[in-house]
């Protein structure tokens, strides 16, 4: 289990639920937290996501043919994102990091590090590398720098000269009303990357928020992905839902998005990651079938729900700014 964060015993901090319980959902008010973050102010600590660190001399070209991702000549110090996939496309892994020149710096959602690092040390075979747990660093966010790592021992001096400390459902907030989607919340065991939004529109466009680059030598799973990209028409898609305020809820993650009058409904999708916004009001993220008309008005236990495209349905685009 993840080791709470130091930095819960910073005045008015309530630690957050499920995975997220080692840090903290808010420190008094998350609607301001959230005014903090958006005016480009403040952090996050995200200590509670687990991270690995990937060495030796072939790490690059290594995980440059096991991933998504373009690594080859991947200067130091540009953060980059990953997927691996399986034989038919499905995100398997996702993780996010840097190299520093000798080892490249990654982190993955809490409690899917094992079976990350599990994954790469059974592909090394004769590659160069070391695949470790780094628990000894931590994953902070910060809106002018986006992820970095900090010593977990230093914790508490950073947020002291990085401060104001702000929540997790503050930073939930903005993430779903950027569109980015969140491992293992708002995918499932099916999603390929064109459903959410991993894909650029060009060669050119690159940067951490897109997990598949289009220029580069085969992968597992390049197929598939290839092939939507090219033809368009992802078999479901990213959506941002704007739920009825009326109720003083939230949907939990998982549940089920129905659409059509109630003789007729249907479950069309799920709602995964869910927020009150500062200024949207309640917002979460929904993956739904393809053919689900993107202004047809959905209902999720009990509550109906507005459509907001992200993901274009016929070419399989994310359609707005990630940031």
């Amino acid at each position: 289990m993840m080791t709470a964060s130091p930095l819960l015993s910073l005045p008015g901090a309530v630690a957050g639920d499920g995975a997220d319980a080692p840090v903290a959902a808010h420190y008094g008010s998350f609607n301001l937290e959230q005014r903090t973050l958006a005016s480009g102010e403040g952090f996050v600590d995200l200590s509670h996501r687990d991270v690995l660190r990937i060495a030796g001399p072939d790490r690059l070209t290594w995980l440059h043919s096991l991933t998504s991702q373009a690594f080859e000549g991947l200067a130091p110090g540009v953060w980059t994102s990953a997927l691996i996939l399986s034989p038919q496309g499905h995100v398997e892994h996702f993780f996010s990091g840097v190299d520093d020149g000798s080892s490249f710096l990654a982190w993955t959602e809490p409690g899917a590090g094992e079976a990350l690092v599990a994954y790469l040390e059974r592909m090394k075979f004769w590659s160069d590398v070391t695949v470790t747990a780094e628990p000894s660093q931590a994953s902070v966010w910060r809106p002018s720098q986006g992820y970095s790592f900090v010593p977990r021992e230093s914790l508490e001096t950073y947020a002291a000269a990085a401060g104001p400390a702000c929540g997790f459902w503050a930073f939930e907030a903005l993430r779903i009303e950027r569109g980015e989607p969140r491992f293992g919340v708002d995918t499932d065991a099916r999603t390929i990357p064109n459903e959410v939004g991993w894909v650029p529109g060009s060669e050119e466009t690159v940067g951490p928020e897109y997990a598949v680059h289009l220029d580069k030598g085969c992968y597992r799973g390049q197929e598939t992905v290839a092939r939507v990209h090219t033809l368009g028409r992802p078999p479901r898609r990213l959506v941002l839902l704007h739920l009825d305020g009326s109720e003083n809820r939230l949907p939990a993650a998982g549940s089920e998005l129905v659409f059509g009058e109630e003789t007729v409904a249907k479950s069309v999708g799920f709602v995964g990651s869910s927020a009150r916004h500062h200024e949207l009001g309640p917002i979460a993220l929904g993956l739904v079938k393809r053919n689900v008309p993107v202004e047809a008005q959905l209902v999720v236990d009990g509550m109906p729900v507005a459509q907001e495209v992200l993901v274009d349905p016929e070419i399989g685009l994310h359609i707005r700014p990630l940031r």
